[in-house]
């Protein structure tokens, strides 16, 4: 595994978000469209390939962690604008998204 300095490490914005809205991309098998209220910096379109342990329904309204610094990628012809934080364990095929223990704020940043 590559390390990364502490430099590299602080060029991520981590941002609690608050998924607004999430429908099932009908044309994918696995795409989820969010849309994620981060407060000040404002709302932001998301794509995830989570359908598989995710239906629309259990995300609305959940808050987890966003990397909200990404280059915006096109998928589906629309810019997906930031990437949801989750942990992936391939040889269980489980996948979590990492919802917050205690309420905070849209927009505050994850350190």
């Amino acid at each position: 595994m590559d390390q990364i300095t502490y430099a590299d490490f602080s060029k991520i914005d981590f941002r609690v978000g608050q998924i607004i809205e999430a429908i099932k991309v009908p044309e994918s098998e696995k795409l989820i469209r969010m849309r994620v209220d981060f407060g000040e910096i404002g709302v932001k379109t998301v794509y995830s390939g989570i359908y598989k342990w995710y239906t629309p329904e259990d995300l609305v309204n959940k808050k987890t962690v966003f990397v909200v610094n990404m280059v915006p990628k096109k998928i589906m012809g629309e810019e997906s604008e930031a990437m949801i934080f989750g942990a992936d364990d391939e040889e269980e095929g489980l996948m979590s998204i990492l919802l917050l223990e205690k309420e905070m704020k849209n927009g505050v940043k994850v350190f």
